[in-house]
């Protein structure tokens, strides 16, 4: 997800992002006998907002360091504020973590000290934030190290478990006394807090709650934590909005903005390290607590730091070793398995130890042998990180198809952008029917699919109530009446997006919604519906104006946006511009023409026949450039990760024409699909800039995994993978039940172009374009036969190799 209103930022970010040109930074290799090389700092440059702390696969808590960013942590800041304890990977929205900013530090606490408690702003984080050197900083698999240079020098250490996790500061040399800071009124940039409670509770541990309103606006909601340290404190003190209060314990209260916190002072004298174990909850202070015993202790005692990070490293290696790659330098590996390391971030884990979650009603429920997932982003995820994440961890796959009904069962409906506890309303489209219908054409809804239905049918025929908070598909009135969402800017919206405000792109998103529908109603039997919903697949057409004219490229025919009484939008003064941002969210007409994977010769007759249509896909894309140097994306295509508009080539750094590369291959010319694949590999890079646009809670991760290799999702609820060139020579796969997924390319390198001139799949040639759902999650060997120039007339070429589209979907 992202947004266009950093407008602020934006004269800065054109030029640091230079074309997304990553840093140029040494990191060191990884250990002996590490085969899943894996660094964090990828993405924390050029808006990928990732971030370099420790994490849990699909964790609760996340221990990493604040700067001054609104992701928390970019590679460039100069100036460390504390060690936040929650973050999202890679989303595009303000507002999101980094609560109980913790901080150790040295000096006097007192009148007049170096933290003066007679002046409330000696305990703000921006102030007393500390320097810190690249030189000594770690950022690998479930663990973090950074050294602070101001405060006489402090290393200090993050690392964590799916629910509790450990910090451990070391003082320099000599130092006898050392402070950590416990900021609760202070989270990442943006991140407004509202209010807080904290309070010593005895001579080793610490207890609170944060309440935020998060994420663009959005609503608030609760972070309970506990923290327990391995050693007694000494002397303790709370501030607030009138300065220091030393040997206070709370508990203490502040409201919105208000400063607040605790400082805890420790005895070096036995230890230059302090380490202390933490957990948060969405449930409540128990909760914390509970969470805390479970995972940050170890036969009754807390664990030690080193104990954690052995276990934590453990967990990861397992889940990174599950795939497996052969060939490339120490920075493919690099890039390859951090992008699996991201894809395996989020949703995250929403119920406590004991399986209490809170749910979108805001009351307590209990997940029993599953686990409740929270933070979806689904209009990023359903494109890639969706189908990864069912094709690698199908038990995690269920549990989320199962979340994403709660939410509907507790919330009143489905859905769109769902954080913590609450609906933000954020994106626009139906993003909810194309996530959901793969979950169930790869089988996470056995046993569920009634109920399944049901929700996404009340979501594709109606919209929620005005009492509740999701709002739907809320262009649903006249898309059911005429066939598109109406463009209307003054549509009212229960959050900052709404689907009206970009009708055109929506209309889109609400076909592809219904084709994947569709699909899912024809399995279960519901005829009716199928025969409706296919032909609203076909609504795309209604917003296809043969007459739209692209005037600097002779181009003729694109979507565009219609008012509500059927005419269409024109700019005053100009007409429309299909490079123009009117009616098409984060995006333009250029885009998202491609968005119709559910009527692909259709598309191709609206541009006037197939040849034309690949003629089109070769101006977008930039092709003859891309193919003489495949590094000439950095120039040809959009190159600022929120340059949405005034655009007429591909945008790799955001999500609507991310399955663009593979309409060559729908259309009958495979061979162009790699080439433009070897050039979105390049903007993947072992760096800082290494991830293009926002990761988006892995969802570019997972694009860049697919497109390595060798198979991508297609049309939402087909259940067809198409097939290309991987860019390794050998891949393995670990598949449930012991099966394992061969992936075989003899003569794939990476940085070189290699074509697909035949495929094998076990001892059967395959001609057709793609593998189904079943054969690939069976198992087994799947063979490229590469070349070094493409056959034009060979493999994937022939009508008969191509996708169909569904039945009732006419050409």
């Amino acid at each position: 997800m992202r947004h266009p209103r950093f407008t602020s930022l934006r004269p800065v970010l054109r030029l640091a992002l230079l074309a997304c040109m990553p840093l140029a930074v040494h990191y060191p290799a990884a250990a002996a006998g590490d085969t899943t090389p894996v660094n964090t700092f990828i993405g924390t440059q050029d808006e990928g907002n990732t971030f370099p702390g420790a994490s849990a696969p699909f964790g609760m808590i996340q221990v990493g360091p604040i700067a001054g960013h609104y992701a928390g942590y970019r590679y460039s800041d100069k100036l460390i504020r504390g060690f936040g304890h929650s973050f999202l990977s890679g989303a595009g929205c303000w507002e999101q973590g980094g609560q109980l900013s913790v901080l150790p530090v040295t000096g006097t606490i007192g009148p007049g000290g170096d933290f003066d408690t007679a002046k409330k702003d000696t305990f703000d984080h921006k102030r007393y934030a500390a320097g810190y050197t690249h030189a000594d900083e770690v950022g690998q698999a479930g663990y973090y190290k950074v050294k602070l240079t101001s405060y006489g020098g402090i290393t200090a250490e993050a690392t964590a478990l799916t629910r509790a996790a450990a910090e451990r500061y070391t003082y320099a040399s000599g130092t006898t006394t050392g402070h950590v800071l416990l900021n609760v009124a202070q989270a990442n940039e943006r991140h407004s807090v509202i209010g807080s409670e904290v309070r010593v509770v005895d001579d080793r541990s610490v207890e609170g709650k944060i309440v935020t309103k998060s994420f663009c606006g959005g609503a608030k909601y609760t972070t309970w934590f506990r923290m327990v340290f391995d050693q007694p404190i000494k002397a303790r003190g709370v501030w607030d909005d009138r300065g220091g209060w030393p040997d206070a314990s709370g508990p203490s209260q502040q409201g919105e903005a208000k400063p607040h916190g605790v400082w805890l002072t420790f005895d070096l004298k036995n230890g230059q390290a302090v380490t202390a174990v933490s957990a948060i909850s969405h449930v409540d202070a128990q909760g914390a607590r509970i969470n805390l015993s479970a995972e940050g202790m170890a036969d009754g005692r807390l664990m030690t730091f080193d104990a954690m990070k052995i276990k934590a490293q453990a967990n990861w290696q397992r889940e990174l070793k599950s795939v497996r790659i052969e060939g490339g330098s120490t920075d493919d590996r690099t890039v390859f398995y951090t992008a699996l390391y991201h894809a395996l971030l989020q949703p995250l884990t929403g119920n406590d130890a004991d399986g209490r979650y809170r749910g979108y009603d805001d009351a307590i429920h209990t997940a029993k042998d599953w686990t409740y997932y929270e933070f979806f982003s689904l209009w990023d995820t359903y494109r890639a990180q969706n189908q990864l994440l069912a094709l690698l961890r199908p038990e995690r796959a269920s549990d989320i198809a199962t979340s994403v009904l709660k939410i509907r069962e507790h919330g009143g409906w489905l859905p769109r952008w769902g954080y913590a506890n609450f609906e933000t309303n954020i994106m626009t489209g139906d993003p909810v029917t194309p996530f959901l219908v793969d979950l169930w054409r790869f089988g996470a809804l056995k046993g569920r699919e009634a109920e399944a239905y049901a929700a996404l049918r009340e979501n594709a025929f109606g919209i929620p109530a005005h009492g509740i908070r999701p709002q739907g598909r809320s262009g649903n009135p006249n898309y059911l009446k005429q066939g598109f969402v109406q463009y209307d800017r003054s549509f009212v919206s229960k959050g900052m997006d709404t689907d009206p405000h970009h009708g055109a792109s929506a209309t889109l998103e609400y076909a592809l919604a219904d084709g994947a529908l569709a699909e899912m109603a024809k399995a279960l039997g519901h005829a009716d519906d199928a025969q409706v919903l296919s032909q609203r697949a076909l609504n795309w057409r209604k917003i296809w104006d043969a007459n739209a004219v692209d005037q600097a490229s002779g181009q003729r025919g694109f979507p565009r946006p219609r008012l509500g009484d059927g005419s269409w939008f024109a700019d005053v003064g100009s007409g429309f511009d299909p490079r123009g941002d009117h009616g098409f969210h984060e995006g333009t007409a250029w885009q998202y023409q491609w968005l119709a994977q559910q009527d692909v010769p259709g598309l191709a007759a609206a541009m006037g026949g197939a040849p034309q249509a690949l003629g089109r896909l070769d101006q977008f894309f930039d092709y003859e450039a891309v193919r003489a140097d495949p590094n000439a994306v950095r120039k040809s295509w959009v190159v600022g990760p929120y340059s949405y508009y005034a655009q007429f080539r591909y945008n790799p750094n955001n999500e609507p024409d991310l399955h663009a590369p593979w309409m060559y291959t729908l259309m009958g010319q495979p061979w162009k699909t790699t080439t433009v694949l070897r050039g979105a590999e390049t903007l993947f890079t072992n760096g800082p800039g290494g991830v293009t646009g926002n990761d988006d809670l892995g969802t570019m991760s997972a694009w860049y995994l697919f497109s390595a290799l060798g198979i991508y999702p297609d049309m939402p609820g087909s259940g067809r993978f198409l097939l290309h060139a991987p860019r390794f020579a050998h891949a393995e796969i670990d598949l449930p039940q012991g099966r394992t997924l061969r992936i075989e390319a003899p003569g794939a390198k990476p940085g070189q172009s290699r074509f697909v001139k035949s495929v094998r799949y076990g001892e059967r040639a395959v001609e057709r374009v793609w593998l189904d759902w079943e054969q690939l999650q069976s198992g087994g060997a799947l063979k490229y036969q590469l070349a070094p120039q493409p056959d034009t007339k060979g493999w994937g070429t022939r009508a008969r190799d191509l996708p169909r589209p569904p039945a009732g979907i006419a050409p």
